[in-house]
């Protein structure tokens, strides 16, 4: 879950010899560009609710697995639910709900995991610790997506590189690919986008009363 919006895959992106060295400063300033006018956009909008595929391949591992989920964001608060479980953040505390086990696991938000994509920075994980270049531009039924690579900077950093798809018309994310140095590759790709909705007064917070016979397990 912690990995679930971690995404990136391989990008094919030309450079003229005739460029020379001034090319890539100039293929980062279109990237960076680009993402600034995403995460603008995204801090435009009350709110955001997501309605997303994720699909998780390796092939060494024989891993090839597709689950559904959605996501609401208001600032930097959400509410995911996924593969059954929901998790609530509420500015200050995650309660992962499990139904299964009827259990709520309640911990703190690890603001030190930098490699975590968790909803609420799923708009703004890319601003810092990555190099980033331009990649092709695809067209898909109604949209046009545009792709930006990042590259890790750090080299003790597991993910390979990332891909972040771009619909220019609206400059909303379409999808995240990620490729981890281990050759697993997960992809999320947006649904349904919306934005601005009515949502409920208490919608990010954790009502203990829903969940009377709950095992409470406070981790932190």
């Amino acid at each position: 879950m912690r990995n679930l919006l971690k995404t990136a895959t391989i990008f094919l992106f030309l450079i003229t010899l005739t460029a020379g060295t001034t090319a890539p400063a100039k293929d980062n300033n279109k990237a960076k560009a680009l993402l600034d006018k995403v995460v603008s956009k995204a801090k435009s909008y009350k709110n955001i609710v997501i309605d997303f595929k994720y699909s998780i391949y390796n092939a060494k591992e024989k891993i090839n697995q597709d689950s559904n989920g959605n996501v609401a964001m208001e600032g930097n608060k959400y509410v995911l639910n996924f593969m059954g479980i929901t998790k609530i953040y509420d500015g200050k505390k995650i309660y992962t709900i499990v139904p299964e086990d009827e259990e709520v696991t309640v911990t703190n938000n690890d603001e030190s995991d930098k490699n975590a994509i968790t909803p609420n920075k799923i708009f703004t994980f890319f601003k810092k610790g990555f190099k980033y270049s331009m990649d092709i531009k695809q067209t898909i039924p109604g949209k046009t997506i545009q792709y930006v690579k990042l590259t890790p900077s750090s080299v003790t950093d597991t993910r390979k590189e990332i891909l972040i798809g771009i619909d220019t018309k609206t400059n909303h994310i379409y999808n995240l690919i990620e490729t981890g140095k281990n050759g697993t590759k997960t992809t999320l790709t947006v649904s349904t986008f919306k934005f601005n909705q009515a949502l409920a007064k208490n919608h990010f917070t954790f009502v203990k009363s829903k969940y009377p016979n709950y095992y409470i397990n406070k981790a932190d």
